[in-house]
């Protein structure tokens, strides 16, 4: 199985919305990556709902999709127990559905890579105890 990358709402948004702080080091990133970026659904409902008031925002998120840049590759129907697993270990935090999601996206797809703003990445382990690899701006 080849490694991928694995896209989180942040840096979807950013990437989309020119006036996100985080618009550049998203667009750098995405020259860096061969497509497709796999994703689930749970992120694409978060940046659609994010992007509602820019112009073309939800349908820039869709348009992605039919171009063949993102690919959803995540069925939460046969991940629901898990997920629920994971946001009752992570309850702390609180870990979204999203981010959930993402975690289990990284323990099937081994030598993947979360691209994320998402600092709780730091804080999220695959199988229990793996850091999660990560693409993030440095936060200063």
């Amino acid at each position: 199985m080849r490694a991928c990358a694995l896209l989180d709402t942040g840096p979807l948004v950013a990437f989309l919305d020119r006036r996100d702080r985080f618009h550049r080091w998203a667009t750098e990133q995405w020259d860096r990556i061969d497509p497709p970026l796999l994703t689930c659904e749970a992120v694409l409902s978060e940046a659609c709902f994010l992007l509602r008031d820019l112009p073309r925002g939800a349908p820039a998120v869709l348009d992605l999709i039919v171009r063949g840049v993102l690919r959803v590759s995540f069925a939460i129907q046969g991940e629901a127990a898990a997920i629920r697993k994971l946001m009752g270990r992570y309850g702390n935090v609180p870990m979204s559905v999203a981010d959930a999601c993402l975690v289990r996206m990284v323990e099937q797809h081994p030598g993947s890579r979360v691209l994320t703003l998402d600092q709780d990445f730091r804080l999220y382990r695959s199988h229990g105890r793996h850091v999660i690899p990560v693409m993030m701006p440095v936060y200063r």
